[in-house]
């Protein structure tokens, strides 16, 4: 892990001091030694509502190891698995599938008896610049079928990854449920020359006075230790404050130093022919896998046509006369940065926002485009957003009239990994209701959601942002607006099946695809 690569959504130092002159210690907050976190049971749900919760964290449930500790050497080691072709045959034909039987093994070699492994995989072709995504299911007894459709004719390698050790995720279970203060939040408030800082999260341990600063509109809470001398109306700014460390016992660290894979402890099979074409004969449904494909370095979706914008004029000729708005994290700030930098006259207008945090906007008078991005509220863990700015995506959604020549596009995610899933499900309720509504009232509005994407783990970093936090909440957000008129660009599969290494941030070739998946459900082409 290494400090210089660090950017909005990453980890930093765990350290901060106040404005000005006026220091206010965080010692009492940041030990580990702090009251339990207050939970999420505060919020009052429906007979609804409740029984939708209790399904979707039914579905993410993550398979156990057995009761009692699990030493280091009895822990799933990539080195001793391996994988196997099922019903091998020296030809395939595009269109079948493949099944290949993962067999985990400990580091002394034995087989392992249970299941948990979190496991990505690919099937990929170098030479076209070819590669899809693979469906794994746990079989809970060490063994995992991971299932590949073969999508396009030459020679294909498979490869599989272990992410993490199944005794790796208890960890990050434990983390998620009990130390969702792992990542602390401060605000400043001023009052002339005076000011102060204090921490800030969605709950804070009792004993001191808080400013609570939930959102009366979607219910979201938000708080923040109270000043020593100013009022809670004089917040100015929210800003990521830090990240703890000394989470791990010695042996829960080795979990995470041994098993971070990247490319070269992916496993190889032997190459085999794939001769034929196949055809796109499914509708959209943002829960089945693969959604697509890479060939040629280009992403083609099997649920829609996807149209090539690789040229600025076919990309003005889709946006003209239309306003974007961009919601939510540095992934989809992506998007703005590429359009702007993409299209000559869409240029950007100073509105004096910080530096990778927004909002921002450009604008192409001559075509009569407007782009706009905005952060999502709290939790978000930007260097420094004015209060004013903070605003939730649902409100921000209820205020757009919708119409054919607006265009919404949404992504909220990265920056929930470190709290109880309970949390992004209420936010995520509410995004849904207010699309809901906007979807009601402009039928012909665009609104187009990002999912997650995986990204480089280092040990340090999988203990906050991890793939797979990430993967269980963008689980969890597929089923919540599977069945809505939205379209998604699946970034999860569009960054699993790239042969570039994984990054939060995309490399431009897949943010150029994401946008190519983008525009063509804002102009979908005529056949």
């Amino acid at each position: 892990f290494s400090p210089q690569h660090l950017d909005d959504d990453t980890v930093s130092g765990s350290n901060w001091i106040t404005e000005n002159n006026v220091q206010h210690s965080l010692s009492q907050t940041t030990k580990t030694t702090r009251k339990p976190y207050c939970g999420y049971t505060q919020q009052t749900l429906s007979k609804r509502e409740q029984a939708e919760q209790e399904s979707l964290l039914a579905a993410i449930q993550w398979p156990k190891p057995p009761d009692g500790k699990i030493a280091f050497a009895q822990s799933s080691d990539p080195t001793h698995s391996d994988f196997v072709i099922v019903k091998p045959s020296r030809f395939f034909k595009v269109g079948d599938q493949l099944e290949v039987l993962v067999r985990m093994k400990d580091f002394q070699g034995k087989p392992k008896q249970y299941g948990g492994d979190y496991l990505q995989a690919r099937i990929h072709s170098p030479g076209l610049k070819a590669g899809a995504a693979g469906r794994i299911v746990d079989c809970h007894n060490g063994l995992y079928k991971v299932f590949f459709t073969l999508l396009w004719p030459g020679e294909v390698k498979v490869s599989v990854s272990l992410v993490h050790p199944s005794e790796a995720i208890q960890v990050l279970l434990r983390l998620r449920e009990e130390r969702p203060d792992r990542v602390y939040f401060k605000s400043s408030f001023k009052s002339g020359r005076y000011s102060e800082t204090t921490e800030c999260n969605v709950c804070l341990p009792g004993g001191l006075p808080v400013c609570n600063f939930t959102d009366l509109y979607t219910g979201e809470p938000w708080f923040c230790y109270k000043p020593r001398k100013l009022s809670c109306a004089s917040r100015i700014s929210h800003a990521k404050g830090g990240y703890l460390k000394g989470l791990l016992t010695q042996e829960e660290s080795l979990f995470f130093q041994r098993f971070v894979c990247r490319f070269g402890c992916m496993l190889i099979l032997k190459d085999f022919f794939l001769p034929d074409s196949i055809s796109m004969d499914r509708s959209e449904d943002p829960t089945a896998s693969p959604s697509g494909y890479y060939y040629e370095d280009q992403w083609r979706s099997r649920t829609h046509w996807i149209h090539n914008f690789n040229k600025s004029d076919d990309i003005i000729e889709c946006l003209q006369g239309k306003v974007i708005h961009l919601f939510g994290d540095s992934t989809i700030r992506q998007w703005f940065e590429y359009l702007t930098a993409f299209v000559p006259d869409l240029v950007e207008f100073n509105l004096g926002s910080p530096k990778n945090v927004g909002p921002f906007m450009s604008v192409d008078l001559k075509h009569n485009i407007l782009l706009k991005f905005r952060c999502h509220g709290p939790p978000i863990r930007f260097s420094t957003v004015f209060s004013s700015e903070l605003r939730y995506i649902a409100n921000e959604l209820n205020s757009i009239v919708g119409g054919r020549n607006t265009v919404v596009a949404i992504t909220i995610w990265s920056h929930f990994s470190t709290f109880p899933v309970e949390v992004y499900i209420r936010r995520l309720r509410n995004i849904r209701r207010a699309v809901i509504q906007l979807l009601d009232r402009s039928p012909k509005t665009s609104i187009v959601i990002r999912t997650a994407n995986v990204q480089e783990l280092g040990p340090e970093v999988s203990l906050f942002n991890s793939d797979w936090y990430s993967f269980q909440l963008d689980s969890v957000m597929r089923k919540m607006f599977s069945g809505i008129a939205v379209h998604f660009v699946d970034a999860w599969e569009m960054s699993v099946a790239h042969y570039l290494p994984h990054n939060l941030h995309p490399n431009e070739i897949i943010v150029k695809n994401q946008i190519d998946a983008f525009l063509s459900y804002v102009c979908p082409l005529q056949t």
